[in-house]
């Protein structure tokens, strides 16, 4: 039985291959998510947010009707919002002959997962006065749309980086 260890920052993990897919859907993505949606290791709470949330989604999509390109579910509506957020380069700040220059680079597959998860949760959780299964299903019909406050901020991301273009030459 091998296992894949990880080395990173001097911590060993061995996350991934522990990672064990969601008990409903079957998908390690959704269970991943589920894990950073969780506070204080309640995660029946989370899941609980996250299914009422795709359930949410199903309803809006059965209410919506016959539309061109219409996702089938809210599995599918949640794959499509993390592929939309995800982004493709950020900025990092480098210190080069005394001063600092904000550098874009490209991002790394799990980063862009991470990133994608993270301003989707953050968008949601910055929104007061509702549940958090409501909030996170309009946050994911949009993404999945192309809108929202998490693909704003992969817009600025990228803008960013686009702006500090002329700094790329520092990238190693």
């Amino acid at each position: 039985m091998s296992r894949k260890v990880f080395l990173m920052a001097g911590r060993i993990t061995a996350s991934e291959s522990q990672l064990r897919p969601d008990p409903k859907y079957g998908d390690k993505v959704l269970a991943k998510f589920v894990n950073c949606i969780m506070y204080d290791g309640r995660k029946t709470s989370a899941q609980r947010v996250m299914y009422d949330a795709l359930d949410e989604i199903d309803k809006k999509l059965a209410s919506i009707g016959e539309v061109e390109n219409k996702p089938k579910d809210g599995m599918d509506v949640f794959k499509r919002a993390v592929e939309n957020v995800k982004p493709y380069v950020e900025v990092r700040s480098k210190r080069i002959g005394g001063a600092n220059y904000q550098v874009p680079l490209p991002v790394k597959t799990g980063r862009q997962q991470s990133l994608a998860f993270r301003w989707i949760i953050q968008a949601c959780r910055g929104e007061k006065g509702r549940p958090m299964h409501q909030k996170l299903a309009d946050e994911l019909m949009a993404a999945s749309r192309g809108e929202g406050k998490a693909m704003t901020t992969r817009e600025q991301t990228h803008r960013m980086a686009e702006a500090n273009k002329a700094f790329a030459h520092f990238a190693k």
